[in-house]
């Protein structure tokens, strides 16, 4: 019997699944432009923790899942991540009347929300050991929209789960109360399938940079060092397309630009992300210098 008791002697072991492989980091190799990418909102559409002095704006499981998506985000540093809790969540996803986009300065806007979690205990007993399984599960639906065309260019849902054991023999061994961090591991087992895919998207569409003014022959243009421009590099200039409605959606949509020039930067400035500025020269074509928001610059892939 003693050494039924030292073989089997309880444990307790936490553990984390994904409905999906975990998601490995991507080799970058070359030069990057970073993306700016601001997290609109994330909510919480579950009826979980939500009693009579429930207050959406500051729902903490929300703001849970928040910090984990950019905290992922921020941890490839690949993007410029702009949070936007604080200002109205549904200026991002609406037009006015006549079809125009609020301007925000960003290049993606992420908008998330926790759609399911649930907690469940699993026991087994019999004559001489106990074992009892804490579980929760959560699923995280993310939805990434393109700030130039208003369009939601991904959108999915993914499931996470995360379990403790904890088991006694003959009253020997480990035992488990209740863990409030398995909220945090099932959450981000979900998110994690989806960041890489929101990765894979913005990383995969052309980095964009906009004329700001021309002053005495110098161009200026909006991004910086942060974004990762330097002196020397080369960029295409395109016309817009023509913007028309799509009689299918009802939306405003913009057809492709052509390329009309080439520039090369010429020098970085500003002090943040909020005021760099870049000055770049023609090396190739040119433009009507009167109507700078006809154009936009893009990376040459």
């Amino acid at each position: 019997m003693i050494l039924l008791v030292i073989n089997v002697a309880g444990y307790a072991q936490v553990k984390t699944t994904q409905t999906e492989s975990q998601v490995q980091e991507p080799t970058e190799t070359g030069k990057m432009l970073k993306r700016k990418v601001a997290i609109s909102r994330f909510s919480n559409e579950t009826q979980y923790g939500k009693g009579i002095f429930y207050d959406k704006e500051n729902d903490p499981m929300a703001k849970q899942a928040l910090d984990i998506l950019t905290t992922r985000l921020a941890s490839t540093g690949k993007f410029i991540l702009l949070e936007r809790s604080d200002i109205d969540k549904a200026m991002f996803e609406t037009q006015d009347a006549e079809g125009k986009r609020p301007e925000v300065p960003a290049d993606y806007i992420i908008v998330g929300s926790i759609t399911q979690f649930g907690r469940k205990n699993v026991g087994n007993t019999n004559l001489i050991s106990r074992a009892k399984t804490q579980i929760v599960e959560a699923a995280v639906s993310l939805r990434l929209i393109d700030v130039s065309s208003g369009q939601i260019i991904y959108s999915e849902e993914a499931k996470g789960s995360a379990e403790m054991k904890s088991k006694t023999t003959l009253g020997i061994g480990g035992s488990a109360d209740f863990d409030a961090t398995l909220s945090d591991k099932a959450i981000s087992a979900a998110i994690s399938q989806l960041a890489e895919n929101i990765i894979n998207n913005c990383m995969d569409r052309p980095w964009r940079a906009y004329f700001l003014a021309i002053d005495e022959g110098i161009f200026y243009m909006s991004g910086g060092k942060t974004q990762g421009l330097n002196e020397g590099d080369l960029f295409a200039v395109k016309e817009k397309g023509k913007s028309v409605k799509n009689p299918q959606t009802g939306m405003q949509m913009e057809l492709p630009g052509k390329v009309v020039g080439k520039i090369k930067i010429t020098l970085t400035g500003g002090e943040s992300v909020d005021n760099e500025f870049s000055t770049a020269e023609f090396i190739e074509g040119q433009i009507d210098e009167t109507q700078l928001t006809k154009y936009y610059i893009e990376e040459i892939k």
